[in-house]
């Protein structure tokens, strides 16, 4: 039986990796012009094509580790620092910048929903870290759906989040969306160190 605290830190975590708060202004970016069915379009093939990768790696991440030689601990160290690392670039506004850079780079004729909708910006080096992590702390398929339903509540929700994006950044504004966007990245500060100390407690460095 999964217990109640694994799966909301799962959720918590994924929603901060994922960020559809974050991601609304970049998306209203990308598909500036788009009429609204044009936009919902985009935002379902980003979507499905985001938990497709995710899939992938939840099911065969750890086997792959396995098979070039990476143990599920050192990986967890590493994806503990790598997340750290995406939680600097949001509390220092970096990300931001990062993600603005990469719409800016995106004619308004291309369809943005692989790159870089699906790509890196849902299933990126954090949240593919992030599943990997998951679903080695509770192997098997219970786990493996645990971790999956997760995933799809969050896409849902950045894809609910999407709908109304428009009148979301309306409503906070520039502030708003920066305020919450500090706040996620404290968050996922924190849990990327317990990630670090699971991780050195499975090697015998941490009580």
């Amino acid at each position: 039986m999964i217990d109640t605290a694994f799966l909301v830190t799962s959720f918590v975590t994924l929603f901060v990796i994922i960020d559809p708060i974050g991601l609304m202004p970049v998306f209203l970016a990308l598909t500036q012009g788009m009429t609204s069915r044009q936009r919902r379009a985009i935002a379902l093939r980003a979507s499905l094509t985001g938990v497709g990768i995710l899939t992938v790696f939840a099911l065969f991440g750890e086997s792959v580790l396995g098979f070039i030689g990476i143990s599920m601990p050192a990986f967890r160290v590493a994806g503990g620092v790598l997340l750290f690392l995406t939680a600097l670039d949001m509390l220092f506004e970096r990300r931001a910048a990062r993600r603005q850079h990469q719409g800016d780079d995106i004619a308004p004729e291309d369809d943005p929903s692989v790159f870089p909708m699906a790509i890196p910006l849902i299933a990126g080096p954090g949240s593919i870290a992030t599943v990997i992590l998951l679903t080695g702390q509770h192997p098997g398929i219970e786990g493996l759906a645990s971790v999956m339903a997760i995933v799809v509540a969050v896409i849902l929700l950045m894809l609910g989040l999407f709908s109304i994006s428009g009148l979301v950044e309306r409503l906070l504004g520039p502030v708003g969306i920066n305020v919450a966007t500090r706040l996620l990245g404290m968050l996922l500060a924190a849990l990327s160190v317990q990630f670090v100390l699971e991780g050195l407690r499975a090697f015998g460095f941490a009580n």
